[in-house]
């Protein structure tokens, strides 16, 4: 595979009274950076189906409600390029539950006025979709 096509990665925002779910990454672009639960698009996969499966497989929760967000081209962790596909949800069920040890150092809901820096590109982002309407943004 060619590493010079952009990949399409899928970001979570979950809400639950009235904070979002971030983690500490580690191992990958934006170590040390808070994010939500997300990942890559899988071969053939809905954009929702790709939300809820991640959120599942790095945290145990299950989620509802979901929503387009927007789509970012991001290129601020360059060489790697992806096109981020940011989707909110409301949580539904489950402890969000450190799966991926490897990845994250761990969850935590904050709240959208205290949150934890620093955070990884993709936040402030879909913060700012979510309050202005823009749905595109080529960052």
């Amino acid at each position: 595979m060619n590493d010079n096509i952009p990949k399409v990665g899928v970001g979570v925002l979950i809400f639950k009274d009235g904070k979002i779910l971030l983690g500490k990454r580690k191992g990958a672009h934006g170590t040390g950076e808070y994010a939500p639960p997300g990942g890559a698009l899988e071969h053939l996969e809905r954009f929702y189906d790709a939300a809820k499966r991640e959120v599942n497989e790095e945290t145990g929760m299950e989620i509802e409600n979901t929503e387009f967000v927007c789509l970012v081209n991001m290129k601020n962790y360059a060489p790697k390029h992806y096109i981020s596909v940011g989707i909110k949800a409301d949580w539904k069920s489950g402890e969000p539950t450190n799966l991926e040890p490897e990845k994250c150092e761990g969850w935590d809901w904050y709240d959208l006025e205290n949150l934890p820096e620093p955070l990884f590109a993709n936040i402030p982002i879909y913060l700012q979709a979510l309050k202005n309407k823009k749905y595109f943004l080529d960052a």
